[in-house]
């Protein structure tokens, strides 16, 4: 009797921590998000972090993960993991879809409410589509794990149909990528590269000159957060590995298979990849207090302090951050970690009695990698490098920022690899209801 009270009587857990200790929700998983997290780990305070998906996600490389140059798992890593050792922090998988200030609670999208102290919001970017017809539906952006399958899928199915119709005919395949930063520059590289590997390896009937690559920009050059050399350079890169690169190419309309331009020019597109700018990502974004800065991002003060909205903060993609000369922090994986890092601090000082500070961004520099064996960086102390140089630069320090020891190690393993051959898979076709077309 005893032994059946015990198999089926509910046992409360305790609390793991005390219950009246301040309450952070942090609204996001990713660069932000964790770094804030990490910032209050062990610390006296509860804190609970939401995120639709139960892992965090390493964004500059899923263009590999698109390119089947990496699989999904080497990019991604369980948020519960990253945190498994620090008592304070909990994880909510879920989507906030508002914050009900009068009751301070955070609302999430099946009902449920979060009580909070402080929130800080670190809910990143998507892609900006600037109200183009048809690009929202049918381009293909990388902001996502599922957006990198869907664009794999997408170009592995199209060669493979276009190797069933090089049996009869002649054919003529189209990939184009919208954009000229860093994301367009990787993904047009990485793509060639692909393409490339595919025909002469896996026995598709296909000549190399029926497949294009093609990278499209309405500014006047590659790059444009970078000299001028090292735009050139990562054009003649691109252009020796066979990826034709157009300015001045202002897009229009996207369709199912189809591109279109200002000129009234129209290209037949296998895929369409949309590099071309970024937004405040999710809901809670759209219904902060306070004015609006570039790509609908919260405006917040030095202290990343949302204007106007009592006990919430914002750090990362989902800020407009204060330079400190009358523009706006950009949008790179360096300033969402140092910032959510600082919104933690901000937050410790606050329930701590303590003056806030403003944020002191250090400049990390930029990179973009062409290819297996190029890169172009800009660095603060170094100035522009390039070359093998450059690639191993740009491997050593997403190496660092990479999350997990198993991670860091297999993409290690991955790229030292390729760098001397590129190896045979995963060119896999796995279409599921998330990534189907």
């Amino acid at each position: 009797m005893l032994r059946r009270d015990m198999a089926t009587s509910p046992v409360p857990l305790p609390p793991r921590v005390p219950v009246e200790w301040p309450h952070v929700v942090i609204v996001g998983g990713g660069f932000a998000g964790v770094s804030a997290a990490r910032q209050l780990a062990n610390r006296r305070v509860r804190v609970t972090i939401v995120d639709r998906h139960n892992f965090h996600t390493f964004l500059p490389l899923l263009y590999q993960v698109a390119t089947a140059g990496l699989e999904p798992a080497d990019v991604a890593y369980p948020i519960r993991t990253i945190f498994g050792h620090a008592d304070n922090i909990r994880f909510r998988h879920g989507t906030v879809a508002d914050l009900d200030r009068a009751r301070r609670a955070v609302v999430l999208d099946d009902g449920s409410e979060l009580a909070y102290d402080h929130v800080i919001v670190t809910t990143g970017a998507t892609a900006s589509y600037f109200d183009i017809p048809g690009a929202a539906r049918h381009a293909l952006p990388l902001y996502s794990l599922a957006d990198a399958r869907r664009l794999r899928n997408r170009l592995l199915l199209a060669l493979e149909e276009a190797d069933v119709a090089a049996e009869r005919s002649s054919v003529a395949l189209n990939f184009v990528v919208v954009g000229g930063g860093p994301t367009g520059v990787e993904t047009a590289g990485a793509l060639s590269e692909l393409i490339g590997i595919v025909i002469r390896r896996d026995g598709l009937h296909l000549e190399p000159s029926a497949v294009r690559v093609v990278l499209v920009d309405l500014a006047p050059r590659l790059l444009t957060a970078f000299p001028e050399s090292a735009a050139r350079y990562a054009k003649r890169e691109l252009e020796s590995m066979g990826v034709e690169v157009e300015f001045g190419r202002s897009v229009v309309e996207v369709g199912p298979r189809s591109i279109r331009f200002a000129d009234g020019e129209s290209w037949a597109a296998a895929a369409v990849v949309w590099a071309a700018g970024v937004t405040a990502a999710g809901t809670l974004a759209g219904r902060l207090e306070g004015p609006r800065g570039p790509g609908g991002r919260a405006v917040v003060g030095g202290d990343l302090r949302v204007e106007g909205d009592e006990g919430v903060w914002a750090a990362g993609d989902a800020a407009a951050i204060p330079d400190g000369a009358g523009g706006y922090l950009p949008q790179l994986a360096p300033v969402a970690i140092q910032s959510g890092r600082h919104a933690a601090r901000q937050v410790l000082a606050v329930l701590e009695g303590r003056a806030t500070e403003p944020l002191r961004y250090r400049d990390k520099g930029i990179m973009a990698t062409i290819g297996r064996r190029a890169a172009v960086a800009k660095l603060p102390h170094a100035g522009v490098i390039r070359g093998t140089v450059g690639w191993l630069a740009w491997l050593g320090l997403h190496l660092w920022y990479l999350v997990g020891f198993r991670n860091k190690l297999r993409v290690m393993i991955n790229w030292t690899w390729r760098y001397f051959d590129w190896p045979s898979g995963p060119r896999l076709i796995v279409a599921d209801a998330e990534t189907a077309d």
